[in-house]
Formats: structure tokens, C-alpha cells, sequence
């Protein structure tokens, strides 16, 4: 007779594990010219006195990259570095055969900053947080 299987919160290993597995999983599926192409893209703005004052996080996973965070000092908001950063992402993208950017937002980020450089809302779910939206985009850049 088998026992029911138990379910527990993951150890920092066993979370790599379960990871692992799906990247495997995936792997099979995955066209073999982009299979294993994933890396981590991260840009970074400073000052004259080399303090971070924005920077982009992003990772690039097989014909894509993925925006996870874009930030600038509010001090340096509305005098481009954010559309600087948007568009050396969107470059380094389409040096390396990426199809599209995709990226996601709240209500009270910058939906309409996204908009103005091109995105298009894929997928919006209400009320995430509270009282909000959260939005998901995606622009090509062929």
C-alpha cells in the first residue's frame, strides 16, 4: 500500500530541485537553437559621484526578455533615463535575437510611460493590490 504523498514548505534545495525538474520538463519542448539560452541583464544608472540613481533588472529566457524591475530616483524622473534604460534593454534584445519584451505593472507605476515606448497590454487583473490594477505588456521588436 503507498502512503498519501505529504506536503511541506520547500528547503532552499528542494526548491532548486523542483526547479530543475521544470527546467527539464521545459527543455524537451524548447526549440534546441534557443533551449538553454537564459541570462540575467541587469543595467545600472549613477551619478557624477557613482550613487545608483536607477537601474533595469531583467532576465533574457529563450526568444524573450523579461522586465522584472525598472527604477529611477525620483530626484531624475521625468528627464528621460528611464527611456534610456527602456530602450538600451530593447537593444541588447534585439542584438541577441529576442522576438519581444514583456514586463509587467501596477496602476500607480507606469502604465502610461510603457504605452508611450510602445507596449501593449496583454493581460490586466483587477483589484491586485487592493484598489488597483495590475498590468502585463509586451512589445515586439523584430
Amino acid at each position: 500500500m503507498m502512503l498519501e504523498p505529504q506536503m511541506n514548505r520547500s528547503s532552499r534545495a528542494e526548491a532548486r530541485l523542483v526547479r530543475n525538474k521544470l527546467i527539464e520538463f521545459n527543455a524537451k519542448h524548447v526549440p534546441a537553437d534557443i533551449r538553454t539560452r537564459y541570462e540575467e541583464i541587469n543595467l545600472t544608472l549613477k551619478d557624477e559621484d557613482g550613487q545608483v540613481i536607477g537601474g533595469l533588472l531583467s532576465v533574457l529566457c529563450w526568444n524573450w526578455v523579461e522586465v522584472d524591475i525598472l527604477w529611477v530616483d525620483q530626484r531624475y524622473r521625468g528627464k528621460g533615463y528611464g527611456s534610456q534604460l527602456l530602450g538600451e534593454i530593447e537593444q541588447i534584445a534585439k542584438d541577441k535575437g529576442c522576438n519581444f519584451i514583456q514586463l509587467n505593472t501596477f496602476t500607480f507605476q507606469a502604465p502610461e510611460f510603457y504605452e508611450k515606448h510602445g507596449y501593449e497590454v496583454v493581460g490586466v487583473i483587477d483589484d491586485a493590490p487592493r484598489g488597483f490594477k495590475h498590468y502585463y505588456y509586451k512589445k515586439s521588436i523584430y
